[in-house]
């Protein structure tokens, strides 16, 4: 399975979350399944448009993100459930049910994403931002 570890930053005032970040299609289909949490720190579904909590021991935070990282949708999916594609979600964000709560998250909210050396965007497997025509 491949997965890099990151952080993510959710504004300049706030602490940093620690982030693996699924690019792989094992890493994603995989996901967060297995595992009796995640505490403290978020998963990032990379390319993902929709995820599942089928064989799940929690439930979880999901933020749908466009292509930017900005938060289209936020829901919290307990175990056994199907959640619907978002038009526009390019990635899916997943952390421990109350998690981004309390991190104040909501939709709208700006993300950004560090590779372990800092914030150089060819490090991530997101790649650079398309701009805008």
């Amino acid at each position: 399975m491949t997965t890099s570890n990151g952080l993510l930053r959710l504004g300049p005032d706030r602490e940093p979350v620690p982030l693996e970040i699924a690019a792989s299609y094992r890493a994603r289909t995989r996901g967060l399944l297995g595992r009796d949490g995640i505490p403290g720190a978020a998963l990032l579904l990379t390319p993902a448009g929709s995820v599942h909590t089928f064989r799940m021991r929690f439930a979880i935070d999901v933020a749908y993100l466009d292509r930017r990282l900005r938060v289209i949708a936020l829901t919290t999916m307990p175990p056994g459930r199907l959640g619907l594609p978002r038009l526009r979600c390019r990635h899916v964000l997943e952390a421990e049910a109350g998690a981004m709560t309390a991190w104040g998250l909501r939709v709208g909210s700006q993300l950004h994403v560090e590779g372990p050396d800092g914030p150089d965007p060819s490090q991530l497997p997101l790649g650079p931002a398309r701009p805008r025509r």
